[in-house]
């Protein structure tokens, strides 16, 4: 059975999608095998893979919307051995269309049902913003995986986000947990970052991960050539943090077991 991961943050431009096609493909590295869920109507995490969004076919709307089952709107990643569902600008009128329906929060949660066992890790990218898309990956997830950079105002947002993953688990997923809050576009000569780490891992201890992912420009750079940083410069700074990070994954998910 899938570990299923959203990689959630209301904030936005706090890399969740980076981190959502780096981990992809580094945990694919790892042989372990990855489906990733684009869930943010923009389609980036599609793109990033290198996956035209205008020419799809199928796409998370489909599947969301009942229109089709996960598995007929699967795409292989151009480079890496993992699955993408991918996602374009009709998602967003799946907001809509769900408003009505019994059960609207759980309709993701449904359609993946029939494929978890096919993967190890299913990893869903998450709009910023808590809506109804939000939800459902937060319905569907058994963990969420929180990107933050360490800045002032992040740690009210991380408040906030905490709050809902709480009431989420309280109402409507008793299995939802926090997997770990990812520091990304670190630069430890920043005194304010320095400070803000520290907080983060006095408040929450081990449930910080230990990666932390530095400013790179080779992950920066990454999205514009439609690929992970690991293929873009496998030996980057960006590349070997997002590796080092599902080794730190499969640590943890190996020593629950």
């Amino acid at each position: 059975m899938a570990r299923v991961i959203a990689i959630a943050n209301q904030k936005g431009g706090v890399g969740k999608t980076t981190t959502c096609v780096n981990l992809a493909a580094s945990l694919a590295a790892t042989k372990r095998r990855v489906l990733m869920i684009d869930l943010d109507p923009q389609g980036n995490a599609t793109m990033g893979t290198g996956i035209s969004k205008s020419e799809l076919e199928r796409s998370s709307y489909d599947v969301i919307t009942g229109q089709c089952s996960v598995a007929a709107a699967l795409v292989p990643s151009p480079q890496g051995e993992y699955s993408v569902l991918p996602a374009n600008q009709e998602l967003a009128a799946a907001e809509v269309e769900l408003l009505g329906q019994d059960g609207r929060e759980f309709k993701l949660r449904d359609a993946i049902a029939s494929c978890a066992d096919s993967y190890d890790y299913i990893l869903i990218d998450c709009p910023p913003s808590l809506n109804m898309l939000t939800v459902n990956a937060l319905c569907a997830a058994d963990r969420v995986l929180i990107p933050m950079q360490c800045e002032y105002f992040a740690l009210e947002g991380l408040s906030a986000l905490v709050d809902t993953i709480e009431r989420i688990r309280e109402s409507a997923n008793p299995t939802l947990r926090i997997h770990g809050i990812l520091r990304t576009m670190f630069d430890p000569r920043n005194n304010l970052a320095n400070e803000v780490s520290a907080q983060l891992e006095q408040h929450f201890g081990d449930r910080v991960y230990r990666t932390v992912i530095p400013r790179n420009i080779r992950l920066a750079e990454a999205p514009s050539f439609g690929c992970a940083a690991l293929f873009h410069d496998k030996f980057s700074r960006g590349a070997l943090a997002y590796l080092a990070l599902a080794g730190e994954i499969n640590r943890r998910e190996s020593a629950a077991a």
